[in-house]
């Protein structure tokens, strides 16, 4: 096709563009850290290298349960897909959001697309995206609160309990739209009736669509097997990664108290969140260093050390296996974006049609 071709070679310079930003990133980090590196110098040099080598595999069961998380979810909403297909993309999006401008974009883009790739409806896949940010946002609360707690700092009955009942009150909701599709239509209707009337409107206007999606929720069953699976594999994903973390402090011979690199964690992802760099790059390594001197209790030079390790390892280390493996096994996809955006089209418009003409 013509146009696919000029399309693509519009956007080539994107990949250069990527790997250049990719470049930068990794000299910038090594440039912010070399000064206070340098004071850590010795530490580095002693490092344990069996607890460096169990940093590593942390960091590998931490992606590895997200793969799972993922795949269970996908699983309740009648779509399954291999753990190493999973993974596969977990490191690929991993690396987009943690090294590219605006990078969260990127990957989510890319995880819907192939989401959709493995057979997800539209509703499954964004529902699957949505779901796994929302039991992760849930449960970074819960270490935040739980080194609160460990510390001995006072920890509000109302804020503990707020996140309880969130996660609770999460799940059930899911649960009752999957099983009662129908009283959701109902719902739906008295608040399009009303808004249709506002502005002057048929009442029935925008009804087919919610339709449409309620018959695409309707596939999505989160039981209670597939609900404790999946938050037993987002423990997994954020325990690996709290791992990972402690055995860097233990590589480079610190001591820190478990209070201190749970709240060190949950302040380190907060501040990840915040969209001034991609994967965080300073923002995170000072915030890193400074709960972990003081909360975890251990020396400016170990932490800095710490710091460094854990990075190289959940930052640098994640996003060049994560480039690698989306040029060996998604890099083609690209190039079949425009053809894939027009079946899936007209496969939707195929299935609407079905629907309605369904008594």
């Amino acid at each position: 096709m013509p146009g696919a071709s000029r399309s693509r070679g519009r956007y080539r310079w994107l990949k250069w563009v990527a790997g250049a930003a990719l470049v930068a990133l990794l000299i910038a980090e090594g440039v912010y850290l070399w000064p206070r590196l340098h004071d850590s110098w010795l530490v580095l040099t002693e490092i344990h290298w069996g607890w460096l080598a169990a940093c590593v595999f942390a960091q590998a069961v931490s992606l590895s349960g997200y793969g799972r998380l993922q795949k269970q979810l996908l699983h309740a909403g009648g779509v399954d897909v291999g753990q190493r297909t999973s993974v596969a993309v977990v490191y690929a999006s991993t690396a987009m959001a943690v090294t590219l401008p605006a990078g969260q974009v990127f990957s989510t883009a890319f995880t819907y697309r192939e989401t959709r790739r493995w057979g997800a409806n539209p509703v499954v896949a964004s529902w699957q995206l949505a779901m796994s940010g929302v039991i992760a946002g849930i449960g970074l609360a819960l270490i935040g609160l739980g080194g609160a707690m460990l510390v001995g700092q006072s920890v509000s009955p109302v804020m503990l309990g707020l996140s309880l009942a969130a996660l609770i009150g999460l799940v059930v909701a899911i649960r009752y739209v999957s099983a009662h599709p129908h009283a959701i239509e109902v719902a739906a209707r008295w608040v399009l009736g009303h808004v249709n009337r506002f502005r002057s409107r048929p009442v029935g206007t925008g009804m087919a669509t919610v339709r449409e999606t309620l018959a695409q929720l309707e596939s999505v069953q989160l039981g209670t097997r597939d609900g404790v699976l999946s938050a037993g594999w987002a423990a997994v994903h954020r325990v690996g990664d709290i791992a990972c973390l402690g055995f860097a402090c233990w590589a480079v011979g610190a001591d820190p108290r478990l209070s201190g690199v749970l709240i060190a964690f949950a302040a380190g992802k907060a501040v990840a969140t915040i969209p001034l760099a991609p994967g965080g790059l300073v923002f995170v390594d000072a915030t890193l260093i400074a709960t972990l001197t003081t909360a975890a209790s251990i020396g400016a030079s170990q932490a800095v050390a710490a710091a460094f390790v854990y990075r190289c390892v959940s930052f640098i280390l994640v996003a060049i296996v994560g480039w690698i493996v989306f040029a060996f096994l998604f890099k083609g996809h690209q190039h079949e974006d425009l053809e894939f955006d027009v079946e899936m089209e007209r496969r939707e418009q195929r299935e609407q049609i079905e629907h309605r003409e369904q008594p």
